[in-house]
């Protein structure tokens, strides 16, 4: 049975919700008639998501880096962050989270990501009192040197190209009230294979509302929507001849590849985050997101941490559960947090995430936090 408390906050939420929007960031063109609309139409979409993004598309989308989840603390909770908060990088999975931190924190997470390719992620985040939070992420993925085959060659013809992805992003976060919190992060977006290359932006926005302070918040956000892109560069330019059978003509016209334009891998997350404190050093975390792709099924991801003495944390979790030919799901980490003084903090993370026939892949943040 729900705890009428609980039930109260829920309807307060709404209620300030609404109120919030008239009198900040919503235009004014926008009445309380249409605010009305819009809640609705988002009601409609978390308990109703396929009627908003229709059937799947796995496989039809770029920017696959984006999926990567960089966080070795959300990995271990089973990628169940949207509502936590508490370090930069969980901006990753809801913007908002900046709203809720203080002080400045500096993470990097080195990635062995599968078949051995390199994935690095860097944010660094400054709360400025009264203003808010501003966020500054670099992320990189680099396959490291291939060789070109062809049909002709299969052994290789000698030539070397590479896979890179980059993104730079900037976000920011604000607590609207003692418990409401929003957060926008701006994405510019680049892949690279060999001598082409696509262009793209996109942004991350969302909500966090504390049902209980400390113990119980909900959080919804919605990350990589943006632009469609396409490859472009000279891999794509051809010689073409008009007419085999024809001899005499230019049996080399310079001709080019048309290739389709894509979205970017827009993902759908709401969630809920508990917290069980047995006194002030020891704690315990349970957390869950339902997870919906443009281009893939619905899928949960749960997890739980044990904080033990301000110094250690364990976590374990699974992720894309109920998801159709998952591969894996298992995840596992911990970390250890140093006070090296009263206001700086040093925090080493770890986690490892099962992908079943593909192994596993490795994690390890490093953190410099200051209050």
């Amino acid at each position: 049975m729900i705890n009428n408390d609980l039930l109260k906050r829920i309807k307060i939420f709404f209620k300030d919700t609404n109120e919030l929007l008239l009198r900040s960031f919503i235009p004014k063109f926008l009445s309380k008639k249409n605010i009305n609309t819009f809640l609705l139409c988002m009601s409609l979409m978390i308990f109703n998501p396929s009627a908003s993004f229709g059937q799947s598309k796995t496989g039809t989308t770029i920017g696959q880096f984006l999926k990567i989840e960089p966080s070795s603390r959300g990995v271990g909770i089973g990628n169940a962050g949207v509502s936590q908060a508490g370090e930069a990088s969980l901006a990753y999975y809801n913007p908002a989270s900046l709203g809720w931190l203080k002080g400045t924190d500096i993470q990097f997470t080195y990635n062995k990501w599968l078949a051995d390719i390199d994935y690095n992620y860097t944010i660094a985040a400054v709360n400025f009192e009264g203003l808010g939070t501003v966020s500054l992420v670099l992320t990189s993925l680099n396959s490291g040197e291939i060789d070109v085959r062809t049909v002709e060659k299969p052994m290789g013809t000698g030539e070397k190209y590479s896979v890179t992805n980059f993104l730079l992003g900037i976000g920011y976060g604000i607590m609207l009230t003692d418990r409401v919190s929003v957060g926008l992060q701006l994405n510019y977006i680049n892949e690279s294979i060999w001598h082409s290359d696509l262009n793209a932006f996109g942004m991350n926005f969302g909500v966090q509302y504390q049902l209980m302070e400390g113990d119980f918040t909900i959080g919804a956000s919605v990350s990589n929507f943006g632009t469609n892109a396409s490859f472009s560069g000279r891999d794509l330019y051809i010689n073409y001849d008009f007419d085999p059978d024809k001899y005499g003509d230019n049996d080399r016209l310079p001709a080019g590849l048309r290739v389709e334009s894509y979205s970017l891998p827009t993902v759908f997350r709401a969630g809920v985050t508990y917290v069980y404190k047995f006194d002030d050093s020891y704690n315990i975390l349970f957390s869950a997101d339902a997870v919906h792709p443009n281009d893939n099924n619905e899928s949960i991801n749960m997890g739980t941490e044990i904080n033990l003495i301000n110094l250690l944390s364990v976590r374990a979790g699974y992720r894309n559960f109920l998801l159709a030919d998952r591969e894996g799901g298992l995840v596992v980490g911990g970390g250890i947090k140093s006070e090296l003084y009263n206001s700086l903090n040093v925090r080493f993370d770890y986690a490892w995430a099962d992908y079943g026939r593909l192994d596993g892949a490795h994690r390890l943040t490093i953190s410099v936090g200051y209050k």
